[in-house]
């Protein structure tokens, strides 16, 4: 019996959160597990991932894995509640030591900067098994240096590299983004056979239920690669220009600070709360 695939969409954030099984063994794999937060009140809540922990616990699996496709900037991770309520390792690509360089400088956090808050660091080609089966490690950095794909029985879990084919590509703005290298990251995703699926992190649906698992053959048709023929520069010089138009997501400064430590809160301060930052840019001309 081959491999199940149950996916979880969480509206406030538009991401895909997946649970992988392999039926014969009784185990299972999460690939990008949501943390619910309210910005304005500062509250964590976890009905998102409670969702997947109920789906593992219904079923009677052993979580294996709990895979990130790299430190998200728009979501927080749920990974450290899910491993207290469900054990597993948390995985995430060796890139995310350059990630944590930067923004524990950003945010001046104490912190080590060599990954170790991660259970494990896959690296290009690297095998992670599972039961029968195994993912295999592609990097697709582009969208943030620690991008990686996970390739598992003719499915790729492909994070914040392509979008729906009617919406287009990853921003390569943040610290570490390069559209160049985002081009040749979705040129390695296609070159898989036609009939493999990727399976979106992101849909942000505009009069349409929102979608995952698009075949190969079908996301060659993105728009951005249509809008770009196909061509590198092209491409780039569409993605640069669409990235000085977007507006900093939402939910960055707290995702960032929180899944560069692999989700796990800040300690608690002497009066018994926790806290996380929240950078000032103060324009000279206008003080």
């Amino acid at each position: 019996m081959s491999i199940k695939i149950k996916s979880f969409y969480h509206d406030d954030t538009g991401t895909w959160s997946y649970i992988l099984l392999d039926p014969d063994q009784k185990i299972a794999t999460i690939i990008d597990p949501v943390m619910d937060f309210d910005l304005s009140s500062g509250k964590v809540s976890y009905q998102s991932a409670n969702q997947l922990i109920d789906y593992i616990k219904q079923n009677s699996l052993t979580l294996q894995w709990v895979l990130e496709t790299h430190a998200h900037a728009d979501h927080i991770s749920a990974a450290q509640h899910i491993k207290h309520h469900l054990g597993g390792q948390v995985v995430i690509g060796e890139g995310i030591k350059e990630v944590q360089s930067h923004f524990s400088d950003f945010f001046n956090i104490d912190m080590p900067i060599d990954g170790s808050q991660f259970d494990r660091l896959m690296t290009k080609g690297e095998k992670l098994p599972f039961g029968s089966y195994h993912f295999t490690a592609y990097p697709t950095p582009g969208h943030t240096n620690d991008s990686m794909s996970y390739e598992i029985e003719g499915n790729l879990f492909i994070g914040d590299t392509f979008f729906h084919p009617d919406t287009g590509t990853a921003r390569c703005d943040f610290p570490g983004g390069d559209a160049y290298k985002l081009y040749d990251s979705l040129q390695l995703l296609i070159s898989f056979p036609d009939d493999y699926k990727l399976w979106l992190c992101h849909d942000y649906p505009d009069g349409r239920n929102a979608e995952t698992g698009i075949p190969v053959a079908d996301m060659k048709h993105n728009v951005h690669l249509q809008q770009a023929n196909n061509n590198k520069q092209q491409f780039v010089d569409i993605r640069t220009k669409r990235d000085a138009t977007l507006a900093v997501p939402r939910l960055i400064y707290p995702s960032v600070q929180l899944n560069i430590r692999a989700a796990q809160l800040p300690c608690s301060e002497s009066n018994g709360r926790k806290y996380l930052k929240l950078p000032l840019f103060v324009d000279k001309d206008n003080r």
